[in-house]
C-alpha cells in the first residue's frame, strides 16, 4: 500500500474549493416507493418534491434528507426518456454527485479548461426564495457532477422543487454525511478516471490499494482513492484484478452494464446504535465470521465500544497511524448486484479499513456464490 498526505501546499493551491456533498441523485424505476423505503429502513424524512404538479411533464423527483444528506430519488414518468432509458440499461443507481461550491461558473470553467467534457453549462434558476447557479461535467460511465451555487438561495431545496410534506416521517437512525463515494470502472482505465481527478479536479491521491492489499483465495481488486483539497470529498477509484474467479468488481460492472458508483458511505457518530437500529428496520448488511472477533483485540488494540456488543452486529474495526475506524456494508439495496452503502464511524483514522479487505471480500464472495455470479 501506498500512502500519502494532504501537503498544504496541496491545499494552498486548490483551484476548484468544494465545500461538500450537497446531494445525491439517484435514477430510480418507481421514485415513490424508493422515497417509502429510504425512510423507512434509513430513518430519512420528506423535504421536497418536483413533478406533475410542478410543471414537469416527464420526470417526478422526492428528495429526502437525513441531517445533511439528501437524496434525490428520480422516476420517469412516461417511456421513452433519457432517465427511462439509463434505468433500463443500469438498474437504479447513482447518476448526479452534486457538489457544493461558492462560485459555479468558475468550478466549471475551470474543470472544462483541464479537459472535462461538459454536460451542462452554467445557468440560473430563480424563484421567490433566491437563485441559484449550476454547471455541470461528465465523469465515468454515466455519472455527471453538478457543481451547485447557493449562497444566495434560502428555499426548501431548488426552484422548481416544492416543499413536500408528509405525516410519515420516520425517526432518524443517526446517519451524519457522505464520508467517501466509490466508483467502479473497467479494467484499464482507473488510472485514467485518477489522471482525470487530478488534472481537471485538482484532487490528489491519499491512498493506493493494489491485489495483493485487496484480494482473496478467488478474487481481487485495485483501488486509489482520490480526495479534494480539504478532504471533504473522497472518491476510492476500483478496478478489477485478475484472479481465479469473477470479482464483486466484475460483477457489479456486468450488471450495471458500465462504469459506475459501486457504494455510498456515509458516518456516524454511533454506530452500534446505528446499526441497531438499521437492523430493527429490515436492512440487510454482510457478516463476516464470528471467528473473526476472536483475534480483533490483538489486531486492532484497545477501542472504546465492546467487542460483545460489535460481534451479533457484524460490525467490522481496522486501525491506522491516527486512530480506529468502525464500518460494515450492507447488501445491495436495488434488485441488480450492483450498489450498496456503507456506514463508518471514524474514531481518529483516516483510512478505509484495509485490514478488514479479507474478511470483507469473503463475505461478498458468499453472496456472489448464492446469486450464481462467482
Amino acid at each position: 500500500m501506498e500512502r500519502t498526505a494532504l501537503a498544504p501546499e496541496d491545499v494552498l493551491k486548490d483551484f476548484m474549493p468544494i465545500n461538500g456533498t450537497d446531494y445525491l441523485e439517484l435514477y430510480v424505476s418507481n421514485a415513490k416507493q424508493a422515497a417509502h423505503y429510504y425512510k423507512s429502513a434509513f430513518g430519512f424524512k420528506s423535504l421536497a418534491y418536483a413533478g406533475l404538479e410542478t410543471g414537469l411533464k416527464d420526470r417526478e423527483s422526492y428528495v429526502v434528507v437525513q441531517d445533511k444528506i439528501r437524496l434525490v430519488l428520480t422516476s420517469p414518468l412516461r417511456s421513452g426518456t433519457a432517465i427511462g432509458k439509463h434505468i433500463d440499461k443500469h438498474g437504479d443507481g447513482v447518476k448526479v454527485t452534486a457538489l457544493w461550491v461558492d462560485d459555479a461558473k468558475h468550478a466549471y470553467q475551470e474543470a472544462v479548461a483541464r479537459g472535462a467534457k461538459s454536460f451542462m453549462e452554467p445557468e440560473v434558476l430563480e424563484d421567490e426564495d433566491g437563485k441559484i447557479v449550476r454547471a455541470g461535467i461528465h465523469t465515468y460511465g454515466e455519472v455527471i457532477h453538478i457543481f451547485i451555487e447557493r449562497s444566495n438561495y434560502n428555499g426548501v431545496f431548488l426552484p422548481g422543487f416544492k416543499e413536500w410534506k408528509t405525516e410519515y416521517n420516520p425517526s432518524p437512525v443517526g446517519l451524519k454525511y457522505v464520508d467517501h463515494m466509490v466508483g467502479n470502472v473497467e479494467l484499464g482505465q482507473m488510472n485514467e478516471w485518477v489522471k482525470f481527478y487530478e488534472e481537471v479536479m485538482g484532487f490528489t491521491q491519499i491512498l493506493s490499494f493494489d491485489d495483493k492489499d485487496i484480494s482473496t483465495e478467488y478474487t481481487a481488486l485495485m483501488s486509489k482513492v482520490m480526495s479534494n483539497g480539504n478532504g471533504r470529498i473522497k472518491f476510492p477509484i476500483n478496478e478489477p484484478a485478475p484472479g481465479l474467479k469473477k470479482s464483486q468488481v466484475d460483477e457489479y460492472l456486468e450488471f450495471y452494464e458500465g462504469a459506475g458508483v459501486q457504494h455510498i458511505a456515509v458516518a456516524t457518530d454511533n454506530i452500534i446504535q446505528t446499526i441497531s437500529e438499521l437492523k430493527s428496520r429490515g436492512v440487510e448488511f454482510l457478516k463476516v465470521p464470528d471467528t473473526y472477533y476472536d483475534v480483533l483485540a490483538d489486531r486492532v488494540g484497545e477501542i472504546d465500544e465492546d467487542i460483545e456488543a460489535l460481534r451479533p452486529l457484524g460490525i467490522l474495526v481496522d486501525r491506522d497511524e491516527e486512530g480506529y475506524l468502525l464500518q460494515i456494508f450492507t447488501k445491495t439495496v436495488q434488485a441488480r448486484p450492483t450498489m450498496f452503502f456503507e456506514i463508518i464511524q471514524r474514531k481518529g483514522a483516516n483510512s478505509f479499513g484495509k485490514g478488514n479487505f479479507k474478511a470483507l471480500f469473503e463475505a461478498l464472495e458468499r453472496e456472489q456464490e448464492l446469486r450464481g455470479t462467482l
